[in-house]
């Protein structure tokens, strides 16, 4: 592969042994990578290199994994796995809910952890652009009900009064501003893009987010699904919607989630 068509990896870590694994594991997955051993370092280099994935270490000193992610999402939407020591469910949430796009416990497995990156590259086409990070901090987005994918422009998907979606560059705007969107969040819109007016379950958008596995639904476990109703309030919060008076997406109580399409009302089940 050569260097032009190399995609970039941030690995911050501060455990040198862990640290070269991972370097070794991004290098045999074709990546190009960038090493440092903290949080400061890291936010830096994902600013300087603007990687495609960046690997993540929870307990660090000096600021921690939680507060590095947070400050990345600051300025850009690379793909951050998680990866922590830490094995209760609430450190996960905590992990989706300052940008991780994934999360991986230690000890894990090369083969797994290679496996994880390789989806996550497949779910955002080489070259395509990040969403808009500082521009989008900054948006006042006017919601609206959303269409469903257009035949003409199979790649873009837009609402009736200024939300596009547009997976060949993976960028969402409103009115022409941009939202920056992580990677699984821009995804799980797409998804539900898609298939409006359709309902896609908290399980089925689990599975949609593991490419190779059909839609992955056997594979689902409660922390995937409360996983995904973090990643869909950070999404909600984003673009400006609202679970009581839904514009874009819509909740039905015990069953899942649906985009608005236009002329469609919200149903009295949403929570």
């Amino acid at each position: 592969m050569g260097e032009a068509a190399r995609q970039t990896a941030v690995v911050i870590d501060d455990d040198a042994d862990v640290r070269d694994l991972l370097v070794q594991v991004l290098t045999s997955a074709g990546f190009h990578v960038f090493a440092v051993d903290n949080g400061f370092d890291g936010v830096d280099a994902v600013r300087a290199h603007d990687p495609d994935i960046t690997t993540l270490d929870v307990n660090m000193p000096g600021i921690d994994g939680y507060e590095t992610a947070r400050r990345i999402r600051e300025h850009s939407n690379t793909y951050i796995l998680l990866i922590t020591a830490l094995t209760e469910e609430a450190d996960a949430v905590l992990g989706f809910s300052v940008g991780a796009d994934d999360v991986v416990t230690k000890p894990f497995r090369a083969r797994e952890l290679r496996a994880r990156v390789l989806a996550a590259q497949r779910r955002r086409p080489r070259g395509s652009a990040p969403a808009g990070a500082d521009s989008a901090r900054d948006a006042d987005p006017q919601p609206a009900p959303v269409a469903v994918l257009s035949s003409a422009t199979p790649s873009r998907l837009s609402g009736n009064a200024g939300l596009v979606v547009d997976r060949a560059t993976h960028s969402v705007t409103i009115d022409g501003h941009p939202v920056l969107l992580t990677r699984t969040e821009f995804e799980l819109l797409a998804t539900l893009l898609e298939a409006a007016p359709e309902v896609r379950s908290k399980a089925h958008l689990a599975g949609a987010l593991r490419p190779g596995h059909g839609d992955g639904r056997s594979l689902v476990s409660d922390a995937d699904e409360r996983a995904i109703e973090t990643h869909m309030t950070n999404l909600r919060r984003k673009l400006g919607d609202s679970v009581a008076e839904p514009r874009f997406i819509e909740t039905l109580r015990a069953v899942g989630y649906r985009a608005i399409v236009p002329g469609g009302t919200p149903s009295t089940s949403t929570l």
